[in-house]
């Protein structure tokens, strides 16, 4: 389609629009001067299972499942509906002194299918918020205050991993590791403690993913007793260190964490966020170490990537000690679409379509698949690493395929891995010169093939240079 002519040259609507969008748009996670020649701006019109289409009618095929958040492919009817339905009953109203039928139907349907470790009282309240960041804001407030409740005034310190990421609010960045981000505001941020990371693509020659998961656990028990009474939870992510590069770990340091944290007395902040609801092939991450955590942040996923909202499940014991005649000792946290109607209704209809369909049966299939057609990668002469959590597949690029080496920034491998893949009809969105898939769980065989192509022929391209 083409709908303008400037200075005799036809002007598409795609052109259109990124021109209409720049002048009036400043987005996410963009150094602006990037746009529109450095960093090609995809100007989508609607979306199709897998597919994005722009406004020129050109599809490309969603590889990372629009920043990890799509699970059933876009404009899920399903899930449409649910929402086209809610919205005509109720579209919004505060939580605060009221209640409505998707919020309590969804906090009992989480509360129904979080993770459970035998002998370990099961989690029993749902706070809800508006996006990750804020949801594990949420969490890391309960768990400082809950302390304050009882008086110990001591824990005021948390624990998070080397290279994790929790998100871009100021207490969420305190506890991310990764410079890019928290850097320029590190003077508005608390000071967290930082464990060694179980990241397997650190073992050393010879040490298999487990004992690298023992050994961090190990600094882990060290940082806990170098600060014992001093910290109120522990943060990480399960399984996978998405935003750090999807750098992944054996479950086994899920395990040690929870004891360590159980004889520290110290609460376990699981962010699920955005490897929650079946992303590593469990429903759960944690659930792969048969652990519970204290307090468990969901996001992204939750509402099939539909709207967004997120929620914390707590505990029994965290809640009931915010329960007292003081309101200062009460959770007086808030968001003004806390528990959002239509968010909570497409997040029921997302996890009805988990019971339909089942999802982990077919996402284990397309895991195989997926895994199948990345190997042949793995023997790129600069791919150092190929690794996979179920429906997430990583390719780390370095020089020569070393591990001790990164190319020099000033190449751009990732960005022109990003531009050759987006000429071919594929949106990949590198983590530095980390390639990976996340597509949506209805990605089929000819879409497989098409994206394990495509990213065969930008490794090649992007690193030609090196």
């Amino acid at each position: 389609m083409q709908d303008t002519i400037h200075d005799g040259t036809m002007i598409s609507d795609a052109d259109a629009w990124r021109s209409r969008d720049l002048a009036v748009l400043w987005h996410p996670c963009t150094q602006m001067r990037e746009h529109p020649h450095t960093l090609p701006l995809l100007p989508v019109a609607r979306g199709e299972g897998p597919w994005l289409i722009d406004h020129d009618g050109r599809r490309y095929l969603d590889a990372i499942a629009s920043w990890w958040t799509n699970l059933f492919g876009h404009a899920e009817p399903r899930i449409a509906a649910a929402i086209a339905r809610q919205a005509v009953t109720l579209e919004h109203v505060l939580l605060a002194g009221c209640s409505h039928a998707p919020a309590v139907e969804l906090a009992e349907r989480l509360l129904a299918i979080a993770p459970r470790q035998p002998g370990r009282p099961p989690l029993a309240k749902v706070f809800y918020a508006d996006n990750g960041s804020a949801g594990v804001e949420v969490a890391l407030k309960m768990a400082f205050h809950w302390f304050r409740n009882r008086g110990d005034n001591a824990r005021t310190r948390f624990i998070a991993l080397e290279n994790g990421y929790h998100g871009e609010t100021l207490g969420a960045l305190a506890v991310g590791d990764i410079p890019l981000y928290r850097r320029v505001y590190a003077p508005l941020l608390a000071e967290a403690l930082f464990a060694p990371s179980p990241d397997a693509y650190l073992c050393q020659p010879g040490q298999s993913p487990a004992q690298r998961a023992q050994q961090a656990a190990d600094g882990l028990r060290a940082l806990l007793e170098r600060h014992a009474g001093e910290v109120c939870a522990l943060i990480l992510e399960p399984r996978v260190q998405c935003a750090g590069g999807m750098r992944m770990y054996d479950p086994v340091y899920l395990r040690l964490a929870r004891e360590l944290c159980d004889q520290y007395g110290v609460f376990l902040i699981a962010d699920e966020i955005a490897s929650g609801f079946g992303r590593t092939g469990t429903l759960f991450a944690c659930e792969q170490a048969g652990i519970q955590p204290d307090l468990l942040c969901l996001s992204k996923g939750l509402t099939g990537g539909a709207l967004p909202l997120a929620a914390v499940l707590a505990t029994q014991s965290i809640y009931d000690g915010f329960l007292d005649d003081s309101r200062e000792r009460a959770f007086l946290h808030s968001h003004s679409y806390t528990g959002n109607p239509l968010a909570c209704a497409a997040a029921l209809a997302s996890l009805g379509i988990f019971d339909s369909d089942d999802v982990l049966a077919r996402n284990a299939r397309t895991s195989q698949a997926m895994a199948a057609l990345a190997r042949p990668l793995a023997a790129h002469r600069h791919v150092a690493d190929v690794r996979q959590a179920g429906m997430i597949v990583a390719f780390e690029l370095t020089p020569g395929g070393r591990r001790d080496a990164t190319f020099d920034p000033s190449l751009r491998v990732g960005l022109r891995a990003y531009r050759g893949a987006l000429e071919r009809g594929v949106l990949l969105r590198p983590l530095g010169d980390v390639l990976y898939w996340m597509p949506p769980y209805c990605i089929d065989d000819e879409a497989l093939d098409l994206l394990a192509r495509v990213t065969a022929e930008v490794i090649e391209e992007a690193t030609a240079c090196a």
